[in-house]
């Protein structure tokens, strides 16, 4: 019975591990999506050193595992409410909504149990509830993260529990047949799956930013050849995410003009531009026909942005200059000045932007935004912005 419970503590230590480390690198740090995050990893951390303190001889450091472990378990409640409550502030589908509130239920009674039950049999069978309430709570978390940016989730989640599941197992099922074969379960070899397993999916959910480090080393004196296979990598990474079936054309104003939010937001980000639903607009099936391109992800991410260029300069006034600071100037220096011209107005930075030392307009716009444009008025202009780029884009599209 006591193996049996280390067996599923050693799973769930690597299923929830992983969904854990992947909500956290799925996107910039963001509440719905980082608290989900830290509640998973926190609950695997706690199955490992609890599964590692029923092996330790030494009673000081079994007392200190069972206490981190313990410590680990409690914080897994607040942090699943909080994150309950950060998603529940969402759009996302109904069912989801429902699943999310019952998991965060089921883990937390599920915690109580494991922190008040010592009896093996019982925690056998309430350690896998508990964890199933975490998954659902993540699971919930990734499908309104996708379904928010109009993205495919399932072809990048199966991607990633792949490349996990597998190196895990292999790497794993080594020291585990050794285990089996000649020392048994010890301490310092529970130690060493455990490591081996959270190191494996550790490195395959952050497989690119390893590559990138690992690219820095190699091509220390090639910065171009490692922008260039940084970019690829991206791209690549964010391939499973697009929705090619995704018709936008049948999307309500909000949808689109959230989704035409996002892509702007992206304006200076290639790969992450290519996951956008908006790649498929008709627009940009235009552009890639009249220039005889390829039809791929990156190639679509280029046409997308010269159709938001094109969009974002229709707002410009005619025949008034490069840049004024009337109210019709407003959304036009919004959207232009930051993503187009690349200005970084209240960046830490001195210049705020490289690009603005030749640009008198550019100087011009970066003086008047620190000096008169508070950081949430310029959110908001960029948000009612991306509303008029909405409508010029679904005119367009029509």
């Amino acid at each position: 019975m006591t193996e049996a419970l280390l067996v599923v503590q050693t799973v769930l230590f690597g299923l929830t591990l992983w969904l854990g480390l992947y909500l956290l690198a799925r996107e910039r740090p963001q509440a719905p999506m980082v608290l989900p995050g830290l509640t998973l990893t926190a609950f695997a951390l706690f199955a490992g050193l609890d599964a590692l303190a029923n092996y330790t001889a030494a009673p000081s450091t079994r007392f200190l595992l069972s206490g981190a472990s313990i410590a680990l378990a409690a914080l897994t409640v607040p942090l699943a409410v909080a994150a309950l409550v950060a998603l529940l502030r969402r759009r996302r589908p109904t069912a989801w909504r429902y699943a999310s509130i019952a998991g965060v239920v089921l883990a937390a009674l599920g915690v109580a149990a494991l922190l008040l039950v010592e009896e093996v049999g019982l925690r056998l069978a309430i350690l896998p509830a508990a964890s199933a309430g975490l998954l659902l709570l993540g699971l919930a978390a990734a499908v309104a993260d996708a379904a928010g940016k109009g993205e495919r989730l399932l072809p990048d989640l199966l991607r990633s529990f792949d490349y996990s599941f597998f190196v895990a197992l292999f790497l794993g099922g080594q020291v585990a047949v050794v285990m089996f074969l000649a020392t048994g379960v010890t301490a310092p070899m529970l130690a060493l799956l455990l490591a081996i397993v959270a190191t494996s999916v550790a490195t395959q959910v952050f497989l690119g930013r390893v590559q990138d480090a690992l690219d820095t080393i190699a091509f220390a004196r090639l910065p171009w050849l490692r922008a260039a296979r940084a970019e690829l990598r991206e791209v690549a990474d964010v391939l499973p995410r697009a929705n090619p079936d995704i018709d936008v054309s049948s999307l309500d104003d909000d949808e689109f003009a959230r989704l035409t939010r996002a892509a702007l937001s992206n304006y200076g980000d290639l790969p992450k531009l290519a996951a956008s639903p908006l790649n498929y607009l008709p627009a940009v099936d235009a552009r890639l026909a009249r220039r005889g391109a390829k039809d791929d992800a990156l190639e679509r991410a280029i046409e997308l942005k010269a159709v938001l260029t094109e969009s974002i300069l229709r707002l410009k006034p005619r025949d008034k200059g490069d840049f004024g600071t009337s109210d019709e100037w407003r959304y036009y220096n919004a959207l232009y000045f930051p993503y187009v011209a690349g200005l970084k107005p209240f960046s830490r930075r001195a210049n705020g932007s490289a690009g603005a030392h030749n640009d008198p307009a550019a100087r011009e716009a970066l003086e008047w935004f620190r000096t008169y444009v508070p950081e949430r008025t310029l959110y908001n202009w960029q948000t009612a912005a991306a509303r008029l780029v909405a409508q010029d884009l679904r005119g367009r599209a029509e």
